[in-house]
């Protein structure tokens, strides 16, 4: 049954459990809502096929087999969508996968290839001998072939219609079947995609349809991709995106796209979300339009009474509000069209930066910014060879390195890092604890300078650069962002509220960081400085610098910042965080806090 609180949830397990009741009476008393399919608990399950074994120990070592296939199952998933690197082996699997399905649809044409062949040849044989059967049986090596074949060769058919073709296919499917993302999977590019359509402004249409900047694959939504997408919101009570994507959905469908799905169904989600969103005009339209495809549909009947004893309601109270010259006092519907209610302060100011809407630096302020060539201070190693820097933000002052990563060493980064990527975390600002966040959307992996002349010769480059030392530094941390990958507005130092952040490690607070861009990407996936509206934008080789600490040793909340999500594109970065103990006679403390 549904709830009449304009704040109801997506019914529970519970609630799935219940036959949907409609008030028959003329005023109805509740409003009920569409029934969101609760996902199979066992959609990871393999599927089996029955067994013919005449052997019972070959029969108990496949069961065996299975049950370590179903435990493997459980513990090799891991956030596939958090990756796009790592989702590129799940083409390859795919990939494989089709491979042999082919070999499978080859064997079972070969199959019925035989059993064709044996049709053909026994249907004109019985043609001939029906006609004369005495005389044909007379011939006594045609009575020795009869009682052959109905004792022997039928048999021999029988076995080979019987025979199964589908076992190499089903056995490679089960031990794929290990890689297979899952329903948290889709659930998490489902979000990545409402996030996208928010943060770049993209509507439902322009999604669909695929025209997205720079892309080279183009592939559009079914209406059967816009349902779902329309059902994940609903799960979440996110009726502003329900009703964008049921919309969608519908007006493929008003275009004659041929779908699975009906209108009914839509219209019953539609006309649900967007009444929870306050238009009870549009709610009652959509109810009566679904009544018109479905004059006996028992929620809608139930749902027109009740959207109509709404209005009733709001207009008597109308007609209660209104002065004696007949002008409304106040207002008899609110509605609450727009997205879900925000907890990040800064949303607006840290979106608009990601679609390069940001601030644009004054002509005096401009001046400051340079491009030069640096020797980092005299260093042996860039004196004849200089390395591009060049200002990009002045407060807080943060430079970039041109062309300071070699496509080789990138891509030596990339293969020590791809097989560790695991879910990237952040720390509990209460208990310490590293745990995921919604707001994080990426894979990280850690390298060590010891195991690898490439990390350590980069990290040896940082130190001349930066004129830091790095051997307290953390390890350099490799992230790799998933489909509409991002971290959300963070400080990468440790506040006065969160004295043991990086108590375990015993090297201070991070003074510093430096970040490598490893690739380039197609459209999104800029780092970003709400609190100052600085925007830089991926360049693969290069990487930028920054302070987090002032010399005095205070953090710069300035230095707030952001990965914003990838709309676009594949994006690789890593990151160095260097920490304030060894630092002491490199970079010299200030008696001014703020400086």
């Amino acid at each position: 049954a549904g709830r009449t609180e304009s704040n109801s949830l997506p019914q529970t397990h519970a609630e799935a459990q219940c036959e949907l009741a409609v008030s028959e009476c003329s005023i109805p008393a509740r409003l009920s809502f569409p029934r969101h399919p609760l996902r199979s608990a066992t959609s990871l399950s393999l599927s089996r096929r029955p067994i013919l074994c005449q052997n019972k120990a070959i029969m108990a070592c496949v069961q065996i087999w299975c049950i370590l296939v179903l435990i493997s199952i459980t513990q090799a998933h891991n956030d596939f969508y958090t990756s796009i690197g790592q989702m590129t082996d799940l083409l390859y699997t795919e990939k494989d996968l089709v491979t042999s399905l082919k070999d499978y649809i080859k064997a079972e044409e070969k199959k019925l290839g035989e059993i064709k062949r044996w049709a053909e040849k026994l249907d004109l044989l019985t043609e001939t001998a029906t006609k004369d059967p005495e005389g044909f049986l007379g011939h006594p090596v045609n009575a020795f072939k009869l009682m052959k074949r109905l004792n022997t060769e039928w048999l021999e058919l029988e076995n080979l219609v019987l025979k199964d073709m589908s076992d190499g296919f089903i056995s490679n499917l089960t031990i794929q079947r290990q890689y297979f993302p899952n329903d948290d999977d889709q659930t998490g590019a489902a979000k990545a995609l409402l996030r996208l359509q928010d943060t770049y402004k993209l509507d439902a249409d322009t999604i669909s349809q695929g025209n997205l900047p720079g892309v080279k694959h183009k592939t559009s939504l079914s209406v059967e991709d816009c349902f779902e997408l329309g059902k994940i919101a609903y799960s979440d009570a996110d009726y502003y995106h329900t009703e964008l994507w049921m919309e969608q959905a519908l007006r493929q469908l008003d275009t004659g796209e041929v779908s699975n799905i009906d209108k009914i169904t839509i219209l019953d989600y539609l006309s649900y979300s967007v009444y929870q969103q306050g238009d009870l005009d549009r709610a009652l339209d959509l109810t009566k339009r679904m009544l018109k495809l479905d004059p006996e549909h028992q929620r809608a009947n139930g749902n027109l009474r009740y959207f109509e004893y709404m209005k009733a309601e709001q207009q008597k109270k109308s007609n209660e509000t209104q002065d004696p010259q007949g002008s409304k006092v106040g207002s008899t519907s609110e509605t609450k069209k727009g997205r879900p209610k925000d907890y990040l302060p800064e949303r607006q100011k840290y979106e608009k930066l990601c679609r390069g809407e940001g601030i644009k630096l004054t002509p005096r302020r401009q001046k400051r910014l340079f491009c030069r060539y640096s020797d980092a201070s005299r260093n042996p190693a860039y004196i004849l060879r200089p390395v591009k820097q060049q200002d990009e933000w002045d407060k807080p002052r943060i430079i970039r390195f041109i062309d300071i990563i070699s496509d080789q060493e990138i891509e030596r980064v990339k293969e020590l890092a791809k097989p560790r990527l695991r879910r990237a975390t952040i720390s509990n600002p209460i208990t310490g604890v590293l745990e995921t966040a919604h707001y994080r959307i990426s894979k990280s992996a850690w390298l060590s300078g010891y195991e690898d002349p490439v990390i350590n010769k980069i990290n040896k480059r940082i130190q001349d650069l930066t004129g830091l030392d790095v051997s307290t530094a953390e390890e350099l941390q490799v992230a790799n962002y998933g489909v509409g990958g991002q971290y959300e507005p963070h400080f990468d130092f440790g506040r006065k509220d969160e004295p043991d952040a990086f108590k375990e490690l015993g090297t201070g607070n991070r003074i510093a960081t430096w970040l490598f861009y490893m690739s380039d990407v197609t459209a999104g996936g800029a780092t970003v400085f709400p609190e100052v509206g600085a925007a830089v934008w991926p360049q693969k080789g290069s990487a930028v610098f920054w302070y987090n600490l002032f010399a005095s040793g205070e953090g710069d909340y300035s230095t707030r910042h952001a990965a914003c999500p990838v709309l676009v594109g594949n994006k690789w970065v890593s990151n160095k965080w260097i920490h304030e103990r060894g630092q002491e006679f490199r970079r010299r403390c200030n008696l001014s806090e703020m400086d």
